[in-house]
């Protein structure tokens, strides 16, 4: 899945009509991700993102809207000192390596004109962006220190060494010719040779390539008939056109049959057969922008909640082990009958004991059974049925606290467990800031709301439209499920939640008509996907009508009571939650 020095290339080709374009705003919307906004006087604005995230590293233009912290970081605070109001007048890259230069025409503070260059530097773990001028870096995204790496430091105020280039060819230099001679005659699959000799290709490239010469991707260079050679020749052509712009390209996504994005590359792949998904883009910043918009949106959040889901994790293990303590002393609070006999026997045999016995058997009314009963001698036996009636009378106040008291903290942990699926679902800063503004509110976080928790005003509901025209809402959070049920929904709209599984709040508006089993069941899919079990296979979710909801006096935000529910069993989808979605 890794973005290879070939399909950069591509990309950089595609964005050199911006070249000449001036820096509008630079953004940092999370740790390891760079967003350059640029106005053309032909194309108006334009966004590249460039990422730093081992997961995602890449830089292409972009349409998404990204939501930014309300503190600038640091690095991205430089950028726009350097960058800001800067034409952009070269897109660089060294052969099929990946690694990327921006370079900018500026003004520095003593009114020169200089050239600063942002470096994209694209490679997987060891991804970084980085700002020089006359070769010495000014900052970058990832210090690396000699405790980093003991082979290349990337410091301010140092010289700027790029990565050290391995010695393969280079299909934009090369001849077909060249890489034939290559692999001819190694006992190495096919697909393997060809990374080792090429640079800049991946391995689902190379994979098609063996699949497109001998219909079989493990299949060994000496293994090649003269018609598959014949075959590699083409397919390497093809590809040298195709990179170096002089041949058409196919953007090309696979996915798993679940819907999930696996790989991408700039040809038609044909290696998975059925097994896989294979859709098309229009070009190549484009098929990156969807491709990776989902999993960058999703490691933003995990970045921004980091904080936020370590606390709750804490809290809940927190009150798991309290609760475990207290189930302990409520077992034991069992055994406080035993004092009450006790009591009993003494007071029933009070005329046959004395001062200063340590022990009495005494015959038990009870079973019939003679039972040895400890005495303190200091006492006397009134005092001594006292002291048992005492401790029975503990244990019994302690176990009706302890029931109440193991009742609350299951109610927390389905509370804790509420929010902590709320905040790991949510892709929105507000949202988080509304997670934040609660838990303040319930005690979990101290002090008073920060200013990156400050909300100018509450988010709205999720907004769907089933396909028989029925408007369905779901809760963002515990708050706004709060709302959403007791405030928003009429008496006779449906109201569905997963079972036992902590997630959102779902409101069918029915305006006084009877929803179909489809409205119902697409509804269902709504509140599994917005849970904690939209990884499962089926999930059950009950559905009553809104006045069968209560809420218990002094519940917390999102705990409700519910009566006359039936149950759906479905398996989130999420090919069908986006197209309801688009269908608002």
């Amino acid at each position: 899945m890794s973005l290879d020095g070939a399909f950069l290339h591509i990309v950089t080709n595609e964005l050199q009509p911006l070249v000449g374009a001036r820096v509008d705003k630079v953004y940092q919307p999370s740790r390891e991700e760079i967003v350059l906004s640029l106005r053309t006087f032909r194309d108006g604005g334009k966004k590249i993102v460039l990422s730093a995230n081992s997961v995602s590293a890449r830089l292409n233009l972009t349409e998404a809207a990204f939501e930014n912290p309300q503190q600038p970081p640091m690095f991205c605070m430089l950028l726009r000192k350097h960058l800001s109001g800067g034409k952009l007048t070269a897109i660089r890259q060294d052969g099929l390596e990946r690694i990327v230069s921006l370079d900018f025409e500026c003004t520095n503070e003593i009114g020169d004109i200089v050239t600063n260059t942002l470096i994209a530097e694209i490679m997987g773990r060891h991804s970084n962006i980085i700002l020089v001028r006359d070769g010495r870096v000014i900052d970058s995204i990832k210090r690396i220190t000699d405790d980093i790496s003991s082979v290349r430091r990337v410091l301010p105020g140092i010289m700027y060494e790029a990565p050290p280039r391995q010695q393969r060819l280079c299909l934009l230099d090369c001849e077909v010719q060249q890489v034939m001679d290559g692999i001819d005659g190694s006992p190495e699959r096919l697909c393997k040779k060809l990374t080792a000799v090429l640079e800049g290709v991946s391995p689902i490239l190379t994979r098609e390539i063996a699949f497109y010469c001998a219909k079989n991707t493990d299949v060994a260079c000496n293994e090649l008939s003269d018609s598959g050679k014949d075959r590699l020749r083409f397919i390497l052509g093809r590809i040298k056109a195709a990179v170096s712009g002089e041949g058409s390209c196919d953007f090309t996504v696979v996915s798993e049959l679940s819907g999930r994005k696996k790989d991408f590359c700039f040809i038609n792949i044909e290696q998975y057969s059925t097994a896989m998904l294979v859709t098309h883009c229009d070009n190549a910043n484009s098929l990156l922008d969807a491709f990776f918009a989902s999993a960058d949106r999703t490691e933003r959040t995990k970045q921004r909640a980091h904080d936020l889901l370590k606390l709750l994790m804490n809290s809940y293990e927190r009150v798991s082990r309290k609760l475990e303590l207290q189930k302990k002393e409520l077992a034991e609070c069992g055994e406080r009958e035993v004092f009450r006999v006790c009591g009993d026997l003494i007071n029933a045999n009070i005329w046959r004991l004395e001062k200063g016995q340590s022990k009495a058997e005494l015959e038990d009314f009870y079973t019939g059974e003679v039972k040895e009963i400890q005495l303190d001698p200091r006492l006397t036996p009134a005092q001594n049925a006292q002291k048992y009636y005492n401790e029975y009378r503990k244990l019994d106040t302690a176990e009706k606290k302890l029931t109440e008291l193991i009742a609350k903290g299951q109610q927390e942990l389905i509370y804790i467990d509420s929010v902590f699926d709320a905040a790991s679902r949510t892709d929105s800063e507000s949202d988080l800031a509304e997670i934040r503004r609660e838990l303040r509110e319930q005690g979990y976080l101290k002090g008073g709301v920060r200013a990156d928790e400050k909300v100018k005003k509450t988010s709205e509901p999720l907004h769907f439209r089933s396909t028989e025209g029925f408007e369905i809402l779901v809760g963002r959070n515990n708050r706004q499920n709060d709302q959403l049920t007791l405030k928003t929904a009429k008496a006779t709209d449906i109201w569905l939640h997963t079972q036992g599984i902590a997630g959102s709040h779902v409101i069918i508006r029915t305006d006084g008509r009877q929803p179909g089993e489809k409205t119902l069941f697409e509804a269902a899919q709504l509140a599994a996907f917005h849970s904690k079990g939209r990884a499962s296979a089926q999930v059950p979710v009950d559905y009553t009508a809104v006045k069968f909801v209560k809420k218990p006096a002094g519940a917390k935000p999102g705990m409700v009571i519910f009566t006359n529910n039936k149950t759906l069993f479905v398996a989130p989808d999420e090919a069908l939650v986006d197209s309801l979605k688009q269908a608002k």
